[in-house]
């Protein structure tokens, strides 16, 4: 009989355990915010793929142009651009207009384009020649446009290690509630 006492006071200590883990991690949910809806999870599945379908696509009209101006634009060898040469491209007609848009926010948005925006730095026309020079606050533009992209690229990968530790404790917590379910159903038989 003191047997079964000392089981009957182990189950009830980790039922009270559980229940304090349910109310810590009920507490901690309702400082998160609401949580995510399924409609919610749905609609960021499809714009997650809308922007990947998008980031092809700009890959895609990049490499066009690419292709057709190897003089001036390349992944290697990344120059500044000259001032206008939207206005070349479109007036030169090999290249869709919305391609072309596409090619150029792609590529003046790159880390490499921006590194190569440094004061005095020689700019390129659609032959691959000289077309005036980098400015001081042109240069100016393109550090700090840099160090916002630094910035936020340190906030999603701390973003993401939150996740990635939030992820392993719910499988920690889900491991422990079963090793406990199943400890109060051995006690009930």
């Amino acid at each position: 009989m003191s047997e079964l006492n000392r089981l009957q006071q182990q189950l009830e200590s980790l039922l009270q355990e559980c229940e304090q883990r349910l109310q810590a991690a009920e507490r901690q949910g309702g400082r998160k915010g609401p949580r995510t809806t399924e409609s919610e999870t749905v609609n960021q599945t499809a714009n997650s793929k809308n922007r990947s379908k998008n980031r092809a696509a700009n890959q895609a009209a990049l490499e066009q142009l690419i292709e057709i101006y190897p003089q001036t634009f390349s992944r290697d060898k990344v120059r500044p651009l000259k001032i206008g040469i939207q206005e070349d491209l479109i007036a030169d007609d090999k290249v869709a207009r919305n391609r072309i848009k596409r090619a150029l926010a792609t590529y003046v948005r790159s880390i490499q384009y921006l590194r190569s925006v440094q004061e005095g730095s020689e700019r390129v026309d659609l032959a691959g020649e000289a077309a005036g020079t980098v400015t001081a606050a042109e240069a100016e533009h393109a550090q700090a446009r840099l160090k916002e992209i630094q910035a936020q690229r340190k906030e999603r990968q701390k973003q993401e290690r939150q996740k990635e530790q939030e992820a392993r404790k719910q499988q920690k917590e889900q491991r422990l509630n079963s090793k406990l379910e199943a400890l109060v159903s051995l006690n009930k038989r």
